[in-house]
């Protein structure tokens, strides 16, 4: 007994919650979407270059061709 009114002020809030709807200010969430002109230009000038591996592909080569021969000759089952 007494789950009553505990139940009817929680299906209040839940109410409450569902169909509250605060003053949205748009041109506030435009401005911060869009951000400063200057930074859209240029978004990846501050990354990493990404190093050149091309040196390395050919002594690695072999390597890889071998662990690819050794997954074929797996017995599954």
């Amino acid at each position: 007994m007494g789950r009553g009114r505990q139940k009817a002020k929680a299906t209040k809030q839940a109410r409450d919650i569902k169909y509250y709807s605060p003053n949205t200010d748009y041109s506030a969430l435009q401005r911060e979407l869009t951000g400063p002109a200057s930074r859209s230009t240029s978004r990846y000038s501050n990354e990493p270059v990404e190093p050149d591996y091309s040196a390395y592909v050919d002594k690695y080569a072999d390597d890889l061709d071998d662990d690819d021969d050794e997954v074929d000759h797996r017995r599954i089952g």
